[in-house]
């Protein structure tokens, strides 16, 4: 016997997942009503179509500024998707606004591990390195890697946590954000500004 799936818990699941109102209803059925297994295959789904999407040439999108602390920071940001029609969508907008927030307050380095600079990163190879001599050359190695990707973690934009949300990160915000527009999107570039810095 299958359970009657009705336009609230369609609603409900939406909410969650922020996936369209077919799909929700399609995952409802599939799974008799368990809103559990449902927000779990939409999110198999939309990690799916997430990929596809960023495969997707986005060259529209906005430069955005933000200023915070009375002047004292600022960010300018750009930020990429597919259409103009997006561009002007509110949820993308608000996007973009707390993209800025993020950067004001955390002071990532880059957006992505490939544009971190080298020199950063050797020195801090460096300096993982000298905290671990002595130590056996196996443990050696796994110490350098494991302090590398604590400072990936640290200073790279896409691999932050988010600050209004510590249990996602930038990188899963994005996907969230590509679901919900249906649209790739991509932040191409930021500058922060710190006065006195």
């Amino acid at each position: 016997m299958s359970t009657q799936i009705s336009a609230q818990m369609v609603n409900e699941l939406r909410k969650i997942t922020g996936a369209g109102l077919m799909k929700c209803k399609k995952a409802l059925v599939e799974t008799n009503g368990n809103v559990e297994e449902a927000t779990t295959i939409l999110r198999k789904q939309g990690e799916a179509d997430t990929a596809k999407k960023s495969q997707r040439e986005a060259k529209e999108g906005v430069i955005e500024s933000y200023i915070h602390l009375g002047g004292k920071v600022g960010v300018l940001i750009e930020v990429n998707c597919e259409t103009d029609f997006v561009a002007r969508n509110d949820d993308f907008k608000a996007f973009v606004k707390d993209i800025c927030l993020h950067i004001a307050a955390v002071n990532p380095t880059a957006v992505n591990r490939e544009k971190v600079p080298e020199d950063l990163v050797a020195a801090e190879r460096e300096i993982a390195m000298a905290q671990a001599e002595g130590k056996p050359p196996m443990a050696v190695q796994k110490i350098v890697e494991g302090k590398l990707e604590k400072f990936f973690a640290q200073s790279v934009l896409l691999d932050q946590p988010f600050v209004k949300n510590p249990d996602q990160t930038i990188r899963e915000l994005i996907a969230a954000t590509i679901q919900k527009t249906g649209e790739n999107i991509q932040i191409r570039r930021f500058t922060r500004y710190q006065l006195g810095a």
